[in-house]
């Protein structure tokens, strides 16, 4: 798997959260997608901390094997 800090700007992006996650907090991430990947980062530290560019094949990998669990 292959994921990059990101230096870009990524402002313009739509960032969204699981339906699952609650309203109080918690460990939460959002995504939001790319031309050429999926950014990831801590809905915790939205407003400056770190955000991660998956490609668009690897997070589709993941979302498959996260979906179906380890025999995916």
């Amino acid at each position: 798997m292959s994921a990059e800090r990101v230096t870009e700007n990524v402002d313009g992006l739509h960032w969204f959260k699981s339906s699952h996650s609650g309203s109080d907090g918690g460990d939460c991430v959002e995504v939001a997608a790319g031309l050429d990947a999926v950014y990831v980062r801590d809905s915790k530290t939205s407003d400056g901390g770190p955000v991660l560019r998956v490609g668009r094949g690897v997070w589709a990998a993941f979302t498959a094997l996260a979906a179906g669990g380890p025999e995916a």
